[in-house]
């Protein structure tokens, strides 16, 4: 049996991660990307790639060598039958911050000059209150924490998981899909026709995509839900 929940994501912290780097201005996209989701819903075994601490209520982790392994991670998942989507925002707010590299938190490696000229930067990032929405998929009832963390800063985020009524499979159905998707977990069961691309790393994501394919039809009272079946975690 298949389950979908639909995900709500409140900020209630200051969301940053650099999406895009323009001369000194570090932007975060209006966008939560689903591999940093995986890791913030504690779907991955971080005791196989970190030292695990546990503290009060929350665990943190330690790697050491700083260096991302997604497919030995996500792919786990996909035995599993879990699948995660990109999270879109419903509504949000940037606000813009000016720091000096003489933070530690900033520092990077610059050649002295000869002028007594700061060195700064600006990051633009999602403010508190900022809402999103992602769908969880998978073969199996799960259970959510409420609360997350997301970000480079470990920002503080309200979550909850909403059950949706089962799903419909629709075989070999044309359908757009207006939710944000990895493109490389949909191209080898879909046949993708025509999408807008969201440049950002690690994969740049993909929305309003037009698919051929087997579709999940989840009917509500005001709308229906359409998402691509068989979506799993690919890297090449």
């Amino acid at each position: 049996m298949t389950h979908i929940y639909r995900c709500h994501i409140e900020l209630h912290d200051s969301l940053y991660f650099a999406t895009r780097e323009i001369g000194r201005l570090y932007e975060t996209e209006s966008i939560l990307h689903n591999y940093a989701l995986c890791y913030a819903l504690r779907l991955v075994d971080s005791d196989r790639y970190g030292t695990r601490v546990e503290t009060d209520d929350e665990y943190r982790y330690f790697c050491r060598h700083q260096v991302p392994q997604y497919e030995a991670h996500l792919s786990k998942l996909n035995d599993r039958g879990i699948y995660v989507t990109p999270a879109r925002s419903i509504n949000h707010t940037a606000v813009l911050n000016t720091w000096k590299y003489a933070d530690n938190r900033y520092h990077v490696e610059m050649q002295k000059t000869q002028k007594n000229i700061p060195s700064f930067g600006r990051a633009k990032e999602i403010a508190p209150e900022s809402e999103f929405e992602c769908f969880v998929i998978s073969k199996s009832e799960l259970q959510f924490s409420p609360w997350i963390r997301l970000g480079k800063w470990m920002s503080k985020a309200l979550f909850q998981a909403i059950p949706l009524p089962k799903p419909t499979l629709r075989e070999n159905r044309n359908a757009m899909i207006s939710y944000p998707l990895n493109p490389l977990d949909v191209m080898f069961s879909h046949r993708v026709m025509s999408f807008d691309t969201i440049n950002m790393p690690p994969v740049s994501l993909i929305r309003n995509v037009k698919i051929e394919g087997d579709v999940y039809e989840i009917k509500l009272e005001k709308e229906t839900i359409l998402l691509p079946a068989n979506m799993t975690y690919r890297f090449n």
